[in-house]
């Protein structure tokens, strides 16, 4: 998970100080309406930084409401959503069909609601100097089930012949579905021989300390630490391009960007406390999400995910 400084500084004074020296109208919406109870959340680490920033000034605003925010990795969200452990399933994919069916002997059914833009990093060690960009053939050849490559050399012919030390999510991460479906072709495949963490903060230390490391996490992992790493472009056939808030907007960093998610279930919204929860995410997200380190979406999608709610 990113710094909690970096949630619990830069978001919340910024971001909500912001929003509240505009009137305070975000906060008074669902503030001063007697909400009690708890609220539990878990899944993706990936959309951990923005469900726990909006979960602690809710909590501001409802002091008599404990909202908790995990992060065992999208699947492992989903299991516990499906069995109705938990109110709300953070995601950096869609839920799958299998998902879906496991919820429904538990009356549960979900309800999508996307809440940020995030690309997915391509990261090396800082004193690399011959990885100027990487094409997604190349990434393929990296990660594809039982790969070959060992070393640099064997990526590219004019890399040196340095051995090469791989670092990723765990298989319950949406971000090693998503960049397993994109680069190797199909969702889940990936050769196994690589340092595997659901907690990014590995993955980024992991690649920092090894001068012949290559990772790949979330977007705002990186700008987090991008004093430490150095960031590889991406060439999908049409130029090598570099995640920033603009490609990944735009979608020109492709195949690795992608919009992440919320699932609260039907069951949960029910509870004034979970309904107001999501409603203060949507109207409170569009500021938040660019201080730790997201692209909002248009103020339009945040609107259609206030309807599905209200």
């Amino acid at each position: 998970m990113l710094k909690k400084g970096l949630i619990l500084g830069a978001a919340f004074t910024l971001a909500f100080g912001a929003l509240v020296g505009c009137g305070g109208q975000k906060q008074s919406d669902s503030g001063g309406k007697g909400l009690s109870g708890a609220i539990k959340i878990d899944g993706s680490s990936t959309v951990y930084p923005i469900s726990q920033a909006v979960a602690e000034e809710f909590m501001k605003a409802n002091p008599d409401v404990n909202v908790t925010v995990g992060e065992s990795g999208t699947g492992g969200g989903f299991k516990k959503w499906a069995s109705g452990e938990i109110d709300i399933s953070d995601a950096s994919r869609p839920i799958k069909e299998e998902e879906k069916e496991a919820a429904k002997p538990n009356g549960i059914e979900p309800v999508e609601i996307p809440v940020a833009y995030d690309g997915i990093a391509v990261v090396v060690n800082k004193e690399n100097n011959f990885v100027d960009k990487l094409t997604v053939d190349e990434l393929k050849k990296i990660w594809e089930p039982n790969s070959k490559v060992k070393t640099w050399k064997d990526v590219r012919d004019s890399f040196p012949a340095e051995p090469i030390k791989l670092y990723g999510p765990g298989t319950a991460s949406g971000t090693f579905d998503y960049f397993t479906g994109e680069i190797v072709g199909e969702e889940g495949k990936s050769r196994t021989d690589y340092t595997a963490s659901e907690d990014d903060n590995v993955l980024v230390k992991g690649v920092q300390g090894d001068k012949g490391g290559l990772g790949y996490f979330g977007y705002a992992y990186y700008l987090e630490n991008k004093d430490k790493l150095k960031i590889v472009p991406i060439d999908a056939g049409k130029g090598a391009i570099a995640p920033t808030d603009q490609t990944i907007n735009d979608g020109t960093y492709s195949p690795l960007s992608r919009p992440v998610f919320i699932y609260p279930s039907n069951k949960s919204l029910q509870k004034p406390e979970v309904k107001e929860f999501v409603k203060f995410y949507l109207e409170t997200a569009k500021e938040l999400v660019k201080e730790v380190g997201y692209v909002p979406l248009p103020d339009a999608k945040y609107q259609e995910g206030l309807s599905k709610v209200k």
